[in-house]
């Protein structure tokens, strides 16, 4: 063991020195408070676009929902003239989460504490007892509402998909993407009107970065993933893809889902104990795959740095928001959505399906408990740099015995965090 990996501050924090070798990966990132607050301020305070939602959410004028910027608690509003805000769930009284329905349809919010109103733009509109009473108290004669408003986030669509940004100069969306990952984004999100079908919520006892990872990492989906691997949506003989943007910050998990079994070589069946050749599915129209896009890929994950993962996998579609909630726990929000123009029989087929995923689905129930014993082993052992040492830099993006993304993460997000 080396002793070096042990050694604290007086304080007994963690030091903040990040190995030199890019290969490595320190525990403190995923469990120590200081650098969970600095995250809020650099990351999803920072100039990062932030998802909060779908078009498909506040459909109609006076539309809203909850939703979250990093760990802020936000409003989602659809105005009387159309346009999307987002803004703070938090009155500029005194500090209350007003808004306490999941999503409805409002001309205004008032505070419960002490009726403080505001617009869906997110303006101060009424304060009570403004002017006192009787000519005593009230506010101060130059206090003005328009200053005293509620703090708004910049605001970018794209596809039906709804960003927030603090960074008063950010660029464009279509720049944040970038060139490699904005054409995988537009095939899932093409601009096609999107219905709501459903909203999970899960908590994971695991560091939000964690779940990144997870879905920039190929190697370990074709060995955690019994249904994954056996029913052929991911294995080494697919024709994959794993593309990342210049920065190393956003990246894809695609694949192409031959007809039928997957052809897996005896070889590899060794090497992936999840694959269960002899497994068959009671209801085998889960697997069914109509096409609908204008992609090759039967299944594409993209992660979007910081907290968004768009999943299109066969015909499931959802979003995945990653809500932190302090360095060892975070919420998953799960938004299911279809096509405007489903019939009935496509909406059946796209929940059918849904049951791959989701927090107790066929495969996601399985990374839920990896990651949840992965933190354990951060937060109870002595500390070590974790290793992500498969495959090169420079190799073709279709290799996916790689951790490649995963290195080019967190190239980006030591840079952003100043380590």
């Amino acid at each position: 063991m080396d002793g070096d990996s042990i050694i604290r501050d007086t304080d007994g924090r963690q030091p903040r020195a990040w190995p030199e070798d890019e290969t490595l990966i320190p525990d403190w990132i995923y469990t120590d408070q200081d650098t969970y607050d600095r995250e809020l301020e650099k990351i999803f305070l920072g100039r990062h676009w932030n998802y909060v939602g779908l078009d498909c959410e506040v459909p109609e004028p006076g539309n809203y929902f909850r939703s979250y910027v990093g760990p802020l608690p936000v409003v989602v509003t659809r105005d009387m003239d159309g346009e999307v805000h987002v803004f703070e769930n938090r009155c500029a009284h005194r500090g209350v989460e007003f808004c306490r329905e999941y999503r409805g349809s409002a001309d205004s919010f008032i505070c419960p504490y002490h009726n403080w109103t505001y617009n869906l733009q997110g303006d101060l509109t009424a304060v009570p007892f403004r002017r006192g009473v009787k000519g005593h108290g009230g506010m101060p004669k130059d206090f003005d509402m328009a200053e005293r408003g509620l703090r708004k986030f910049h605001v970018a669509t794209r596809g039906g998909v709804i960003f927030a940004s603090a960074c008063d100069d950010m660029e464009s969306i279509e720049d944040y993407l970038g060139p490699v990952i904005c054409p995988e984004f537009d095939a899932t999100f093409d601009g096609g009107e999107m219905k709501l079908l459903g909203v999970h919520r899960n908590i994971l006892p695991a560091n939000w970065k964690l779940y990144q990872e997870n879905l920039k990492d190929p190697y370990h989906a074709t060995l955690l993933h019994t249904y994954l691997t056996t029913f052929g949506l991911f294995v080494s003989s697919n024709e994959s893809n794993i593309p990342t943007d210049k920065y190393g910050r956003h990246g894809g998990l695609l694949s192409r889902r031959p007809d039928g079994r997957p052809d897996v070589s005896s070889e590899d069946a060794e090497n992936m104990q999840a694959f269960k050749k002899t497994m068959e599915l009671n209801d085998p129209r889960v697997l069914d795959f109509v096409r609908e896009f204008d992609s090759k890929w039967s299944g594409s994950v993209l992660t979007i740095f910081p907290t968004l993962t768009a999943l299109r996998q066969t015909n499931i579609l959802n979003t995945r928001l990653l809500v932190p909630r302090g360095p060892n726990e975070f919420m998953m929000i799960w938004t299911v959505f279809g096509r405007a123009e489903d019939d009935e029989e496509m909406v059946r087929h796209r929940l059918r399906q849904n049951n791959i995923f989701g927090p107790a689905g066929f495969l996601g129930i399985e990374d839920n408990e990896a990651l949840k014993f992965l933190q354990d082993g951060l937060r109870k052992s002595l500390p070590r740099d974790g290793l992500a040492l498969l495959g090169d830099d420079d190799e073709p993006t279709d290799t996916i015995i790689t951790e490649r993304a995963i290195r080019g993460m967190y190239r980006y997000y030591r840079d952003v965090m100043g380590f």
